[in-house]
């Protein structure tokens, strides 16, 4: 298929379909699901990144698996809105990933998704070891509601 701006990638998504997130981290992949009227987001769990190959069969049979209708994958751009290298190399994914699944993917900008993450589990007082292992999968739940509620304003707008 292809990369969407998110609003294209809404109307591209079939009615009971859902949206999956993707939080793209050096070691893992975050996973987050959304429900089928697109409108709360799941942490599903990580994805061990091995080679690319082997993380889009998985992706793509988690598209199979769950009714996926499209793919969110975060952007790491900087606080300042320029994109280095890491942003580079989400688009390079998401692009090559693109070829290997039979869903549209948008990009979303992930500014402070994961410090948000990490803020709210120190608060619930997660151990260090439990913040590593939930961080990846929150992120990309948190990654995905965003989206998910800029789709919503974006209805409610165009309702008016």
């Amino acid at each position: 298929m292809s990369v969407l701006p998110l609003d294209e990638l809404s109307a591209t998504v079939p009615p009971g379909k859902r949206l999956l997130g993707l939080d793209l981290g050096t070691k893992t992949i975050g996973l987050a699901l959304s429900d089928a009227t697109l409108t709360i987001a799941t942490a599903m769990g990580t994805l061990a990144k091995a080679k690319f190959t082997a993380d889009a069969a998985e992706i793509a049979r988690l598209v199979a698996e769950h009714e996926v209708g499209g793919i969110v994958i975060g952007l790491p751009v900087n606080m300042d809105g320029s994109e280095g290298p890491r942003a580079q190399s989400a688009r390079q994914f998401a692009a090559n990933l693109a070829g290997r699944v039979p869903v549209s993917i948008a990009l979303w900008d992930e500014r402070l998704s994961t410090a948000a993450v990490t803020r709210a589990l120190i608060e619930a007082d997660a151990s260090r070891h439990r913040r590593r292992a939930l961080t990846d999968k929150l992120a990309a739940a948190y990654i995905l509601q965003g989206a998910l509620d800029y789709l919503a304003r974006r209805r409610e707008t165009a309702a008016r």
